[in-house]
């Protein structure tokens, strides 16, 4: 299994993008493409290749779930890609529907910055596994 380097933050609150994006990659040493919008997650993907995407559930515009399911209509999200959901909204019906449409895992906001790269490692390595 190769390692996680990349993973895309699909996010629209620009404090939470900061905070998850330092706590990625200064803190756990990824790679971190950050979109602020679903749209900007669709154009620069196949450019960036994510190993993970990370999708916030709530944003204006194309929400996480559409945003998913549109990055696996254009073929940009494989078999190899592992998706999780960050949302407050962690309820096991709400979890079971991100997994019925593609999701991984779901990390629960608010998420601890000192070990979102562990939390994402350790769903990265089971998806894997």
């Amino acid at each position: 299994m190769d390692r996680l380097e990349r993973v895309m933050y699909v996010e629209d609150d620009p404090d939470i993008r900061e905070i998850a994006s330092m706590s990625l990659g200064d803190v756990g040493g990824l790679t971190v493409k950050v979109c602020e919008s679903g749209e900007l997650a669709l154009s620069e993907a196949e450019a960036f290749a994510p190993q993970m995407i990370l999708l916030d559930v709530m944003m204006p515009g194309m929400d996480g779930p559409r945003t998913l399911l549109e990055l696996k209509r254009q073929g940009l999200v494989g078999e190899s890609v592992a998706v999780a959901f960050m949302t407050a909204k962690v309820h096991p019906d709400e979890v079971a529907r991100y997994k019925e449409i593609g999701a991984t895992d779901v990390i629960a906001k608010p998420f601890d910055p000192m070990t979102l790269a562990d939390d994402v490692r350790a769903i990265w390595t089971a998806f894997h596994g």
